[in-house]
């Protein structure tokens, strides 16, 4: 554990407070891939990287087998987001909140359950509640005053829960209104109190420029969707172009279409998966915890896996 993991007494320090502290040198960017379940958060913490992010659209995909149309609710974000930030509570989670499910009310205890569950930070946006992915077309948002008050809203439970979670707010204005009133929309969250900044679906890196200029010192996130609105920008473009942080929705969800629609397709023609010799349930089983739920068996005295397994 380092002193970054821990308080002056020595206690872990929570999440979003350690998130706080990976955001506050301006100098560095945070790499945070996208995650989609239990399985692809336990790999990504095994490659080892500072913070994650769980995608609403690869939640959507995982959870309920549908497309990133507003179809996943409050209770099944939260509960996702729940499960894979407790799965190592040492590495914040970023987690989307999509519009905060409603008015005012409903951002409060949106933000109350996403801190309760132990995410770190969470991003909220500008679409009307019928919202959908922000690299499809066809945006509708809703005015701005009321974007402002769903960040107005989150900030205040932060403040009465004395949390550190991490408010990130994001226009989806670029697509419909243009960059002018993207920037407004963003200049009045930061005013209502938002940490930091999201503007989707930019379209050339010369944008991406401008847009960390005109907001500057605020950090700005870069959502970076391979062959969707947005040109491919990689971590070190990105972190010279000034961005803060940078999620990557579909680093898992994409790999992982590939490769099990190839495995499949291959058990469907040959009979067989063909899977490498080096992929044993246990060797699957240890990517998701099964030497340290072992470790806490043997130290409360259990002896259900004295012999091995």
């Amino acid at each position: 554990m380092t002193s970054l993991d821990q308080t002056d007494g020595g206690k872990p320090l929570p999440a979003s407070t350690k998130l706080r502290q990976l955001l506050s040198d301006p100098s560095k960017l945070l790499v945070c891939p996208g995650v989609y379940d239990g399985f692809s958060a336990r790999i990504a913490l095994s490659v080892g990287f500072d913070a994650l992010y769980m995608t609403g659209a690869g939640t959507s995909a995982s959870r309920l087998g549908q497309a990133d149309l507003a179809l996943a609710s409050l209770s099944d974000m939260r509960a996702h987001a729940e499960m894979i930030a407790n799965l190592c509570p040492a590495v914040p989670l970023i987690a989307d909140m999509d519009t905060g499910y409603g008015g005012p009310i409903n951002v409060a205890r949106s933000v109350g359950e996403y801190i309760r569950a132990g995410v770190a930070g969470f991003h909220i946006e500008d679409q009307v509640q019928t919202k959908r992915c922000g690299h499809l077309g066809g945006k509708e948002l809703v005015d701005t005053e009321v974007f402002v008050s769903r960040i107005r809203a989150a900030v205040s439970v932060r403040g009465k829960v004395a949390s550190d979670v991490v408010v990130i707010a994001r226009t989806d204005a670029l697509q419909k209104s243009g960059y002018e009133e993207a920037m407004t929309r963003l200049e009045a969250a930061r005013e209502a109190g938002a940490d930091v900044g999201f503007l989707e679906g930019m379209t050339s890196k010369a944008q991406a420029r401008q847009a960390v200029k005109d907001l500057a010192p605020w950090p700005l996130l870069l959502n970076m969707v391979e062959h969707g609105s947005t040109p491919t920008i990689s971590v070190d473009e990105a972190r010279e172009l000034g961005f803060r942080v940078i999620i990557f929705p579909f680093a898992a969800l994409a790999p992982a279409y590939e490769a099990i629609r190839g495995g499949l397709e291959k058990l469907k023609r040959e009979g067989l998966v063909g899977s490498g010799k080096e992929l044993t349930p246990r060797r699957l089983f240890e990517v998701c915890g099964l030497r340290e739920s072992m470790k806490i068996d043997e130290e409360a005295g259990g002896k259900a896996y004295g012999a091995g397994v």
